[in-house]
């Protein structure tokens, strides 16, 4: 009689993390928790049937990755999202996108710009096809090869930063109505640019192509907060009417 085999502890304590990762950050990403909520440890582990040792590992992943916040002696909590600030990271992103473009095409060998096309061209057949969260790690490591072709490293730990402080909203947008699919055409611009050396046609299109980004950031959060508020307004006037008089 075979006995059957036992995973490993080490296994499943990997895929219980990673369960609780996608489930998460899906209900982030769905405003399931609301924006400053504090983020309750253990109704989580409750409600998806594991301990608190995977949901503390999503959380710390979740915050490195700029989705939560985590606020020493307090926990961690689900983020505001404000559109002042939004439109400052992405002004500050658009300034070191098009100066790490520029420098690239001072800077980086023919073979090394040959690595952006190379990237492109293995991604953009399907892109448009391809799951939101995959979309939004092509997007990202997209721009930062621009960053790294410029031979900056800061430059690249400066958009790496920028990145994290919008990847929330990066990827509410990614399913929103206003997501550019477009931009499959402008990043193929861009890249014939970078292999042109053409520094004002692509500074042009990333210029452009972080400001159409950013409208639709805001429309995307803009909707995203108004159904949050209007389901409170909901649940508000249902506990109110539930009153006996």
């Amino acid at each position: 009689m075979h006995k059957p085999k036992r995973t490993p502890k080490g296994r499943r304590s990997a895929d219980s993390g990673e369960r609780a990762y996608k489930a998460i950050r899906k209900q982030l990403v769905e405003f399931k928790l609301k924006p400053d909520q504090r983020i309750n440890e253990m109704a989580l582990a409750k409600s998806l049937g594991v301990s608190r040792t995977p949901i503390r590992e999503a959380l710390n992943r979740l915050a490195s990755e700029g989705f939560i916040a985590l606020t020493p002696n307090r926990g961690f909590f689900f983020k505001a999202l404000d559109i002042d600030a939004l439109l400052d990271l992405y002004e500050l992103r658009a300034m070191i996108e098009c100066g790490a473009f520029t420098l690239m095409c001072e800077r980086a060998s023919d073979a090394e710009r040959d690595r952006l096309k190379d990237f492109w061209d293995g991604v953009k057949a399907d892109y448009r096809e391809r799951d939101p969260d995959d979309i939004l790690v092509l997007d990202e490591g997209f721009h930062l090869l621009i960053a790294e072709l410029s031979g900056n490293p800061e430059i690249v730990n400066q958009l790496k930063a920028i990145n994290a402080r919008i990847r929330f909203i990066r990827r509410i947008q990614i399913q929103h109505v206003s997501h550019d699919f477009d931009m499959v055409n402008t990043h193929s611009q861009i890249v014939d640019a970078a292999m042109k050396r053409d520094v004002a046609a692509g500074t042009a299109l990333l210029k452009s192509h972080i400001e159409m980004t950013v409208s639709g950031a805001q429309r995307a959060l803009k909707d995203a907060l108004l159904n949050v508020y209007m389901e409170k307004s909901d649940s508000s006037s249902g506990r109110r009417a539930s009153r006996p008089r």
